[in-house]
């Protein structure tokens, strides 16, 4: 599903530039579960960016379902995004003023697809990770892991191939935490193909197998 080969990110800002990425190999087959660590300043947030098409590489070559991801213009990215992929945030990214249902309906409003059957999806995915009861409740009126809970069916809207979560479980305590993981796998039970960045090792522990980065290269866990 995901293969890189060689990839290399570099920033520069005025003269001073900065190599986070010094040239990663990895995959991750169909319907895997795959944990990256690493400590601050690894490239595992910039890695989750390619991965995710938010930002674009130098170097290497990048896979998606077995297409070539090089040189996509934005308008390319962001249908392949809506497309193909799915998002988990740390800060789960619900709008405030909008109901359960229409934070998960979003993304299936941007796909054009009638109001009556966004509803009818997005109260299907609520029921899918249980707050079925939580429609028409606002962000504001809900814990943490009832958000993050939020943040996973509308990830699951456009029945994306890939979910990518980003420290899913970094604002939650440990005992949301697990409830979110268990809510992940059992999602991964059916199919899907995630991966979770983590600086958690509990959390890691939980997927099927763990990438590691240092100093922007892949140190253990690639398959390559």
């Amino acid at each position: 599903m995901i293969d890189l080969l060689g990839i290399t990110k570099t920033y520069t800002t005025g003269a001073q530039s900065l190599q986070v990425l010094k040239g990663v190999d990895l995959a991750v087959e169909t319907g895997e579960l795959v944990a990256i660590m690493g400590s601050s300043g690894s490239g595992k947030s910039t890695l989750l960016n390619i991965l995710g098409l938010l930002d674009g590489y130098d170097e290497g070559m990048y896979r998606l379902d077995g297409k070539n991801m090089a040189k996509l213009t934005e308008r390319r990215a962001a249908e392949l995004r809506r497309e193909m992929l799915g998002f988990v945030f740390q800060s789960f990214n619900l709008i405030g003023f909008k109901s359960a249902a229409e934070n998960v309906a979003l993304p299936l409003y941007y796909q054009k697809v009638p109001r009556k059957e966004r509803l009818r999806r997005s109260h299907e995915l609520l029921e899918r990770v249980g707050l079925l009861e939580w429609a028409d409740h606002l962000p504001s009126q809900m814990s943490g892991g009832q958000k993050q809970r939020v943040a996973i069916a509308r990830a699951l809207a456009a029945q994306p191939r890939v979910i990518l979560a980003d420290e899913p479980t970094g604002a939650l305590d440990s005992a949301t935490s697990e409830e979110v993981m268990s809510l992940l796998k059992e999602l991964n039970g059916d199919g899907m193909t995630m991966v979770v960045v983590t600086h958690e090792a509990e959390i890691a522990a939980e997927c099927q197998r763990t990438i590691r980065l240092r100093d922007g290269l892949v140190e253990s866990g690639a398959h390559v």
